[in-house]
């Protein structure tokens, strides 16, 4: 090839190049001298720095650098290192013509003739500015990022590394964990997780899981690094690069321990108050029961006891009549205990000491269970007081005691205790109806067979038994549930089988002092002459009631319902006591017509009657103030002594309203005289007769406010009512005859066949209703009897 055509074809590769250059607009590519001047400029330059060709060849490369960097001297360092080393390379500010600053990845090469001398530099320039702010950006959000997961203190949330390897830690995993970041990282996550989970697989499923479906959730309990556990809710997300490949997993855990008790406690509550409903169902339907049953017991009763008159001599007959009044008796027992379990039969709560009635009860239960099983009875010292009905927790104590009896086959060990106890907040949120606070304990324990686990929920149920066809009723603990529940108290039992049964009896703890028990009344029932209007809806309840008064020599009318009682009242018949049934048909409740009855007739005295009271005359388990009851089934001794009990009571009132107060015929100014009556108008009236006739007068409405008074104040003369409620002034008289032989003892009544038992206690008995005279006479005889 001639020299001509290569000149030629190197001329048409240089202009190729030239273009290729000019074409360039994303880059600033020009040239330097040795010095660092510009001596080319291409469009990229152009539009990176704002110059024209002709404002920038010629001058220093130095202007496109900051202020700073000038006087730093980074142009000349850039050029020397290029010169050195044959290249230079960076990033940084840059100016443009305007004075506004982007940034910059530079590179500078130098140019070296063929015989390796210096000849200039040949400079590249890009704009990274956008790029930059992305990556700013992108590290800002990462480090946000990082800030929120290391913030976060609800959750655990870190990586692991394909292995399950911890490579992370935030400070809700230390918090939830306990580990310090340096205490885990590195270490692998199954330490975690419990030994039967690790020993199931548990962590190597999760991760597998996670592997092969891109997510794994579970529920279930983690270790702590104190060794305690919590409920976890625990995700593992498998990481994977832009490739696929697994680079390792995210785990987020989160502590949900409350969450998981709250659901349980949730449950329970359900549990407890679908208990609750299906046994207030239960107690709706036995306490309707209960009142039929008691109705027809009542027809028997009554009709056999009218009956025994009728038979009197023949010894069969009688011997007869007397097992079946004993069949009658079982039968009220049975409606009793259902009664109890519907929570409707009338309680007359006493403040007792439970310790104290539960030594009592030693010799009964002993002959009750048998001799093969030993009891023992503890009762803790400092014992408090409950405001309990006696008879119905001695009925409790025994059923436990008796349903204990026979788990142990008739051959074991009863421990029963009583002790003060406290339920707190936590134990009362688990129980419905139940607030926290002090109560009386009782534990009656066994060494029986136990309860099996499936059964325990259903041991209140009513007729629900363990025990074989013929050994018991399925009532005894349903009466014990129906009593607690009435009682405010609490009921709870614990069994295993094979070792035995502890139930436990909760009784509100009561600060009044204790009271006086008292026994039934003795002596021979009376009869009267009044008049005694029946009310009974059901014929031969109706009829027996009538015969029974009949008998006891009252007058008697009878009406089948409130409505045609009140119209009997209307007529004008002169009624001294309405004697009607709680529950009635019609549209006039009973206790509506008894109020009625008495605006109509302000002297009348009200008795009612019922099987089963539901809420008309009782309210909170006790009867409503001033109600009198006599619950069926009803013996003619209880029937008779009530209505003299009322009728001389009502008496006395009138006598109070009515009387004019005679002069003092004798002065009694030297006598203080303590009257105890609860009827508010008798003990008024009674008190301005004792004034008229000189006596210094205190006053107490129950026996033990007459007991104190006793032991404060100098006393004379006892005047005490004898059917005070709770303590009887006869228990009373009982009392204060052993305590102080020397005080006089006057007792009213309307019962006179209490006269032998006054006898006994050097007592006066004054009849209600009595007189101004009839009072002094009784006072004076009093006082000479002691004299």
């Amino acid at each position: 090839m001639e020299k001509s055509d290569r000149f030629d074809a190197a001329q048409s590769s240089e202009g190729r190049y030239r273009l290729l250059v000019e074409a360039i607009t994303d880059y600033a590519i020009y040239m330097l001298d040795r010095d660092g001047h510009v001596t080319s400029w291409n469009p990229g330059a152009k539009r990176f720095k704002g110059y024209e060709a002709e404002e920038i060849i010629g001058h220093h490369f130095s202007t496109f650098y900051t202020e700073t960097e000038r006087e730093q001297k980074v142009p000349a360092l850039a050029l020397e290192e290029a010169e050195r080393t044959g290249r230079f390379e960076r990033e940084g500010w840059r100016v443009r013509k305007d004075g506004t600053q982007f940034w910059a990845h530079v590179i500078i090469d130098a140019i070296r003739s063929p015989k390796g001398e210096l000849v200039g530099f040949a400079k590249i320039t890009r704009d990274l500015t956008e790029r930059r702010a992305a990556e700013a950006k992108l590290r800002e959000s990462e480090q946000q990022f990082r800030l929120m997961v290391q913030s976060v203190t609800d959750y655990a949330i870190y990586m692991l590394d394909v292995e399950g390897n911890v490579a992370s830690w935030n400070a809700g995993a230390q918090r939830i964990k306990g580990y310090a970041p340096e205490e885990i990282i590195g270490r692998h996550f199954s330490n975690f997780y419990t030994e039967e989970d690790r020993a199931a697989g548990l962590p190597r499923t999760g991760l597998q899981t996670a592997s092969r479906d891109g997510r794994w959730e579970h529920e279930g309990q983690r270790v702590r690094k104190d060794g305690t556990r919590f409920w976890a809710h625990v995700v593992i997300d498998a990481i994977r690069d832009d490739d696929g490949k697994l680079v390792g997993f995210a785990k987020v855990t989160r502590d949900i321990t409350e969450r998981r008790e709250a659901e349980a406690a949730l449950q329970a509550a359900q549990g407890t108050m679908i208990r609750s409903q299906k046994l207030e169902a239960i107690g709706q339907l036995t306490g309707g029961v209960a009142h039929d049953f008691n109705n027809l017991l009542q027809v028997i009763s009554g009709n056999l006891q009218l009956l025994r008159k009728d038979i009197a001599g023949n010894a069969r007959a009688e011997m007869r009549v007397q097992n079946a009044l004993g069949g009658v008796a079982r039968g009220s027992k049975l409606a009793s205990q259902l009664l109890a379990f519907a929570r409707r039969q009338p309680l007359e709560p006493r403040v007792v000491n439970a310790g104290r009635l539960i030594k009592n009860m030693d010799e009964m239960l002993r002959r009750a269970l048998g001799g093969e099983i030993e009891v023992e009875t503890v009762v803790a010292g400092g014992l408090w007081n409950s405001l309990i009905d006696p008879d119905q927790l001695e009925n409790a104590v025994l059923n436990l005691a008796i349903n204990a009896r026979d788990a142990m086959n008739g051959e074991g060990r009863l421990t029963i205790e009583a002790s003060n106890a406290f339920l707190d907040d936590e134990y009362v949120r688990q129980h419905d109806e139940l607030s926290a606070g002090q109560y009386v304990m009782i534990a009656v324990t066994d060494t029986g067979t136990g309860i099996p686990p499936d059964i325990l929920e259903r041991v209140y149920e009513p007729f629900f038994t363990t025990k074989a066809e013929d050994k018991g009723t399925g009532l005894g603990l349903a009466m014990v549930y129906g009593f607690l529940k009435q009682s405010g108290g609490h009921v709870k039992i614990y069994s295993e089988v094979g070792a035995g049964t502890t139930v436990k009896l909760y009784f509100p703890r009561e600060m009044a002092s204790e009271d006086t028990l008292v026994g039934a009344p003795t002596g021979e029932v009376q009869g009267g002459e009044e008049t005694v209007l029946v009310v009974e809806d059901d014929d031969e309840v109706r009829e027996v009631a009538v015969s029974m008064l009949t008998e006891l020599g009252y007058r008697v009318v009878k009406a089948r319902d409130a409505a045609s009682a009140l119209v009997v009242v209307d007529s004008g018949i002169p009624i001294d006591l309405i004697f009607t049934d709680v529950m009635m048909p019609g549209s006039l409740r009973s206790p509506d017509f008894a109020r009625k009855a008495k605006e109509r007739l302000p002297n009348v005295a009200v008795l009612f009657t019922s099987g089963y009271t539901q809420n008309a005359i009782v309210h909170g388990g006790r009867l409503d103030p001033g109600v009198e009851l006599l619950a069926k089934p009803y013996t003619r001794e209880a029937l008779a002594r009530k209505i003299r009990h009322l009728l001389a009571n009502q008496a006395q009132r009138r006598v109070a309203q009515g009387s004019q107060h005679s002069a003092n015929e004798k002065s009694f100014k030297d006598a203080t005289v303590l009257l105890v009556e609860d009827d508010d108008l008798i003990r008024l009236t009674t008190t301005e007769m004792l004034n008229d006739l000189g006596c210094n007068v205190k006053e107490a409405s129950t026996a033990q406010e007459a007991l104190k008074i006793l032991d404060e104040h100098p006393v004379d003369i006892l005047l005490t009512d004898v059917g005070l409620l709770g303590v009887s002034g006869l228990e009373l008289a009982r009392n204060v005859y052993a305590r102080r032989p020397d005080l006089c003892l006057v007792l009213a009544t309307g019962d006179s066949g209490l006269k032998s038992e006054a006898a006994r206690l050097g007592a006066i008995l004054v009849v209600k209703p009595y007189t101004p005279k009839s009072l002094r006479q009784g006072l004076e005889q009093a006082m000479n009897k002691r004299r």
